[in-house]
């Protein structure tokens, strides 16, 4: 199953690259062809007249190159630790097993988890899509308008939350019963939030927040992709047993119990 999405990962990546090499020779050409003809003498004293000379902003401090993104990922882990403070694990939570769950659920469960992988992909190519065409996370921010950037943190933070919400829920039950795994759905989930506040400081402060939202997407990518598996396995696999299941000892005491009885049954003595 990992293997097929990192195949398809793959495949979505050589189509965004080449749609992207496509628009950009696309762009080149029209930019040659509607170019006027250019008079302008390198050599001459007269002065520059053209609209299209812009004047350089000057650099930000590094208060706002330096201090602004490690003050975003503060804020990661400042909701980490609020999650830690305002809800402290317990092991007497509702407890839940997939493995009984009726089977439209687990189809459905399965179904959506996958769909949602699907979707991450095609987001992950859409990235290097941009990246291609315009050369940085900086340039392809620049061109953006408010208003696309406000339509774009509207669509994003509904996605990244219904996904995380629909596959974080099934999955924390699951495994309730382990306080490392109750870290995966919030930490990607804020890591979610994270990196959309970071495009608006790409945009308008500093392009270094695109470390922030490099080291967003990780953790967001991988927190699912640790879901993914652990829900896929208990929905579609369910005579795998792994030392994380909440039920380990009596399904393998139920199989050792099974085992037993083909060897003794009635008629070898």
């Amino acid at each position: 199953m990992a293997l097929m999405f990192v195949l398809l990962f793959w495949g979505v990546r050589v189509v965004a690259q080449t749609a992207a090499d496509q628009d950009a020779a696309a762009a080149i050409t029209t930019q040659v062809q509607a170019a006027p003809a250019d008079n302008f003498d390198f050599f001459s004293e007269a002065p520059v007249e053209s609209a299209e000379v812009v004047e350089l902003p000057p650099k930000p401090s590094r208060w706002i190159s330096i201090g602004s993104p490690l003050a975003l990922v503060a804020f990661f882990f400042l909701i980490i630790i609020f999650n830690w403070w305002a809800v402290p694990f317990t092991s007497h939570s509702v407890d839940i097993n997939l493995r009984d769950f009726p089977p439209a659920a687990k189809r459905g469960i399965a179904f959506a988890v996958v769909i949602f992988g699907i979707a991450f992909c095609f987001g992950a190519s859409e990235i290097w899509y941009q990246l291609r065409l315009h050369g940085s996370a900086e340039a392809y921010f620049a061109q953006m308008s408010l208003g696309k950037l406000i339509a774009f943190t509207h669509a994003h933070l509904f996605g990244f939350t219904t996904c995380f919400f629909i596959i974080g829920i099934p999955f924390s039950m699951q495994f309730n019963q382990l306080r490392l795994y109750q870290w995966i759905f919030p930490a990607g989930l804020a890591a979610s939030l994270t990196d959309v506040m970071s495009w608006w400081g790409i945009k308008y402060l500093t392009p270094n927040f695109e470390w922030v939202s490099m080291f967003c997407g990780i953790v967001f990518s991988v927190s699912y992709l640790w879901m993914l598996i652990g829900l896929l396995r208990v929905l579609l696999f369910p005579d795998v047993i792994w030392a994380s299941d909440k039920d380990r000892a009596p399904r393998l005491a139920a199989k050792q119990d099974a085992r037993e009885q083909r060897q003794h049954h009635e008629g070898d003595y």
